[in-house]
């Protein structure tokens, strides 16, 4: 008997009796004296069931039928094992036809002793920075390596752009490779063709972006500063702007819908048996869609910032990586292990001891270029090749580097001069 019926029964045992009024019993219980009346006809003074509801015990109309609970356990155990409850409450309603609430699917759930495998941390105070008002005005990147097919394939990873105002996923991907940049090319040459040219760009601080070493070449030094990397100079030559972020946090939208994929996305390819690569892309194209119609929110601006590409931009040429190269005197460049002729230009002039652009392009297509003069196009496996600077080196290697010894004419050690 709980505290609130005990009441009842105390009040309604004293105006039975006589020692209440019906008026002050029922504002003792805050209820109508039309309802203690009743009250008092029901009063039976060796019992108490008088006191409790009618449906105590019965099973509610639109409860489950205890086959249908059976059911989605089963479901919960086989097909869909893993999913967290709003995922399964979701893949209930669309693909077994069985409308339940969350809340149900929870507790069924919780009462089988099932754990979500959603763990919920204690929430952190943190600043957020308010989204951006119009769609396109801000793109967020990041790159997400994980066993996404839980050892039934290889390890991959996730490329994409979200969208800042909206959480709309722009273009994403998969990859074999880790995080490269080949990768944000070509997923920045998806969002552009599929929206268009955002106006900035919010990305972490890897050196895919930016130069992190110290080392500078003399025209860097006459020009006063580093040469950008090659996914930079495509974003400069593009007018997208780059904010980098100084802390997980500070991207913390795409980072948590990395969150959800690694979650939902994951389910999502377990039950559809992906084993490829080109299985997972399929299943991510489909699954960003569904995304992007469950989670992503109208712009508090109606404007588009999408900017469209200039007329006669070459985007190819733009997305591609670029390396500089001097004509040897055989009119031949290299690039890897690659040795390349250069055909002649009209007139059978040469152009030995010149520089000349390689712009490697995403199709498998090396172009050189003169100025803005077409020499050369050949297909050519498409590699990404390191720049030709020093690799920094650390202060413990600095310590174990050997003093350099000095060799005289006889092949004896001499003494280093002393400046």
């Amino acid at each position: 008997m709980s505290q609130k019926e005990f009441q009842r029964v105390k009040v309604i045992e004293n105006a039975a009796g006589g020692r209440l009024s019906v008026r002050e019993a029922s504002r003792l219980l805050q209820l109508s004296e039309r309802q203690v009346q009743r009250l008092k006809r029901r009063y039976r003074p060796d019992s108490v069931g008088w006191v409790q509801h009618g449906n105590r015990g019965r099973s509610m109309p639109w409860a489950l039928p205890l086959p249908q609970k059976q059911l989605i356990l089963s479901l919960a155990r086989g097909k869909y094992q893993g999913f967290n409850d709003s995922h399964l409450a979701e893949k209930l309603r669309f693909e077994e036809n069985l409308s339940v609430s969350r809340e149900t699917v929870r507790r069924i759930l919780r009462a089988a002793k099932l754990a979500s495998p959603q763990k919920r941390r204690p929430r952190k105070y943190r600043s957020r920075r308010p989204p951006r008002p119009r769609f396109g005005m801000m793109a967020l990147t990041d790159a997400s390596r994980h066993d996404w097919l839980e050892g039934r394939g290889p390890e991959l990873t996730l490329i994409g752009f979200q969208d800042d105002a909206t959480g709309q996923i722009l273009a994403a991907h998969f990859q074999l490779e880790a995080e490269n940049t080949l990768g944000y090319l070509r997923a920045l040459h998806a969002m552009i063709t599929a929206h268009g040219i955002p106006l900035s760009l919010y990305r972490d601080r890897h050196s895919i972006f930016q130069r992190n070493d110290s080392h500078w070449t003399l025209a860097e030094q006459l020009a006063g500063k580093q040469s950008p990397t090659q996914l930079g100079r495509a974003l400069d030559e593009l007018g997208i702007e780059q904010i980098p972020a100084y802390s997980p946090q500070a991207k913390g939208r795409i980072e948590r819908a990395w969150r959800t994929c690694q979650d939902r996305l994951v389910s999502e390819l377990r039950l559809a048996h992906v084993t490829t690569l080109p299985q997972a892309n399929a299943v991510l194209a489909r699954f960003c869609a569904n995304y992007n119609r469950r989670f992503a929110r109208p712009a508090p601006g109606a404007a588009c910032d999408f900017r469209s590409l200039p007329r006669r931009f070459d985007l190819a040429r733009c997305l591609a990586l670029h390396y500089q190269r001097v004509v040897a005197a055989d009119h031949v460049i290299t690039l890897g292990a690659h040795s390349i002729a250069l055909p002649p230009l009209p007139g059978h002039r040469g152009y030995a001891g010149e520089t000349v652009e390689l712009a490697h392009q995403l199709d498998g297509t090396l172009r050189v270029y003169r100025g803005d003069v077409l020499l050369l196009a050949l297909p050519l496996p498409l590699e990404e090749h390191a720049e030709r600077r020093p690799a920094p080196i650390t202060t413990a290697q600095k310590r174990k580097t050997p003093m350099p010894r000095i060799y005289n004419l006889s092949g004896r050690p001499a003494l280093a001069a002393v400046t």
